[in-house]
């Protein structure tokens, strides 16, 4: 009995031994969360003399005006008058902006969760009228390697990152990490004066790839998952009216004919405009997992599902879908293509940016022979989203701002180009 006690007394030591001089650790990279304060958010307003595009995100058109975003950091405001000789006359510095839209002289923009009313009547006196504040979800900047530290909202919002690195003992792990919701680009709705029935000098004109669109007395914005509502009808002081469950991974608005498309990872949403202060669920069109902006002519949807990355699907490629009959769509026809983001469609003839594989011009009166009708492919640029104007194409790549005059789609040449300088 003795014998046995002390052979369990010398492995107890030996345990002992080695749980303090052989614990096993691990280090890790951290990326520390850098905050700006909601004080420091909502005193940022401001508006500057003219910068170069750096990091060029979505484009909106208004009037003589193109309006670029700086991803994450405010708006140029380029005067184009001149489509062959375009001017940045200004910057709007808006910390946290991706997205905007225009309703008569007052343009909505978000700012991280904040959605600001800006008075642009007087474009040599560009000033923010209204802020609703904590009315989008909190977000994060993306982080690409390491874990991410805890995120405390009370401290502000979180704009960029330091990594650090942490050592502790293996399996004594406590995070708990919540990626919120990005409020991104991207992230455009077509010419909402051309489609929707609201004069010229009443919205703006946007892209495919919008979260923010103007339709009647509502602006409508996405997050991740739901359409948020808010009543402009009077345009400086804009009221949150409701928000609605939509899907998960919902990225892009299309107004056309007093519909609403909302194109997600998933598929395409179709809903009633008829009364703009309640849409209403139509159809839903499901396709394979995919980043998925839309733009509608006529009859047909245009959607382009740009595989091989975080949205899912494998393979790339140009959707057209029979609208006829808005409860039952239906695919009439796939195109492969390489990386396609937004895209844009007028009179039949469809403009798709597909990424580094350059900007695509075809012809689309023939839903089934769409591939055999290209018109023209400038492959030496990389191109993100365009709006088409009626005679003037606005395209915004990687490199810069692109014009073309495709009044005659035969013969389409380039107006104009201002170049993006690279990061800051």
């Amino acid at each position: 009995m003795k014998r046995l006690l002390f052979t369990f007394m010398l492995m107890s030591l030996a345990l002992g031994f080695y749980s303090c001089s052989d614990q096993v650790e691990e280090t890790y990279r951290v990326n520390t969360p850098v905050y700006m304060t909601y004080g420091e958010l909502r005193s940022a307003f401001n508006v500057k003399s003219a910068e170069v595009i750096h990091q060029p995100g979505k484009i909106y058109f208004k009037d003589d005006y193109i309006f670029v975003n700086e991803y994450q950091k405010g708006i140029h405001v380029v005067n184009n008058a001149d489509p062959s000789n375009p001017e940045i006359v200004s910057f709007i510095e808006i910390p946290g902006n991706v997205d905007m839209a225009i309703k008569g002289d007052k343009l909505y923009a978000d700012s991280y969760i904040d959605l600001l009313t800006i008075d642009i009547s007087d474009m040599n006196n560009i000033t923010e009228v209204d802020r609703d504040t904590s009315v989008f979800p909190y977000i994060i900047p993306e982080y690409e390697i390491g874990m991410l530290g805890g995120i405390d909202q009370s401290k502000g919002i979180v704009t960029g990152y330091q990594m650090t690195e942490k050592t502790e003992p293996l399996g004594d792990q406590q995070y708990n990490y919540v990626t919120f919701p990005r409020w991104e680009s991207g992230f455009f709705n077509l010419d909402a004066a051309k489609y929707s029935g609201v004069g010229a000098s009443g919205t703006g004109t946007g892209g495919s790839m919008a979260r923010f669109t103007v339709y009647d007395n509502y602006l409508y914005a996405i997050d991740n998952a739901s359409l948020h509502l808010f009543d402009v009808s009077n345009n400086s002081n804009p009221e949150f009216s409701k928000k609605i469950t939509i899907s998960w991974q919902i990225e892009t608005l299309f107004p056309y004919n007093e519909m609403l498309f909302i194109g997600s990872q998933s598929g395409m949403f179709i809903y009633s405009l008829q009364n703009p202060a309640n849409p209403q669920f139509i159809s839903e069109f499901t396709h394979a997992t995919a980043c998925d902006p839309v733009v509608v002519e006529g009859d047909y949807a245009y959607v382009t599902l740009r595989g091989g990355n975080l949205c899912g699907a494998i393979e790339s490629s140009l959707e057209v879908i029979d609208i006829s009959n808005l409860e039952f769509p239906e695919l009439l026809e796939t195109y492969p293509m390489k990386e396609p983001y937004g895209l844009g469609v007028d009179n039949q003839v469809l403009f798709v940016c597909d990424g580094d594989d350059g900007l695509k011009v075809y012809n689309a009166e023939d839903p089934y022979a769409i591939d055999d009708n290209m018109i023209a492919h400038y492959a030496d640029i990389d191109a993100f989203d365009v709006i088409p104007l009626g005679d003037v194409l606005l395209m915004i790549g990687e490199d810069g701002l692109y014009q073309y005059d495709y009044s005659n789609p035969e013969d389409i040449k380039r107006l104009s180009y201002l170049p993006v300088y690279g990061d800051r």
